[in-house]
């Protein structure tokens, strides 16, 4: 088994220090494991959930809905192209064409240098300024297909 390491399990034990019930503090748990590792394995999911008193299952159902969970591996930059009904009115799909050729993957695709995994997210809360991405913790707002070559660029 993955066992999770000394620093992992002081970290998810401070979470769980923080709320009434153990199990509440799952989604940090995973978040802390993903942080260091990159992705969430059945091993790390399984030694997760035996440290949380959970089931395997149980803790794959709570991993499995969140989107920024990633039960398989990821690239070292994730982008999330917002395809909300503003973003798709204001341009998404020029954007996205433009990730396609550039990138030469398609949603939920890694490209083959591990640079970065594309994918589509719902809402990133800025309809007033779409289309919006946000690749790793940053945020594009009012986006422009000449702009994208420059922005991805800056990842390495």
């Amino acid at each position: 088994m993955n066992m999770l390491s000394a620093e992992e399990i002081t970290r998810i034990d401070e979470e769980i220090a923080l709320v009434p019930v153990r199990k509440a503090a799952c989604i940090e748990a995973l978040k802390i494991v993903q942080d260091k590792r990159g992705w969430i394995s059945d091993e790390s999911l399984a030694a997760i959930a035996e440290h949380m008193g959970m089931s395997a299952e149980e803790l794959d159902s709570v991993a499995t809905f969140y989107n920024l969970i990633f039960r398989k591996p990821v690239g070292r930059n994730i982008i999330l192209l917002c395809d909300s009904i503003s973003c798709y009115v204001m341009g998404y799909e020029k954007i996205y064409a433009q990730l396609q050729q550039r990138l030469q993957i398609s949603f939920g695709q890694t490209t083959p240098d591990g640079r970065f995994t594309l994918l589509p997210n719902v809402c990133l809360g800025c309809c007033d300024h779409a289309p919006a991405l946000m690749i790793n913790d940053e945020l594009y707002k009012n986006l422009k297909t000449e702009e994208l070559d420059s922005l991805l660029e800056q990842y390495k």
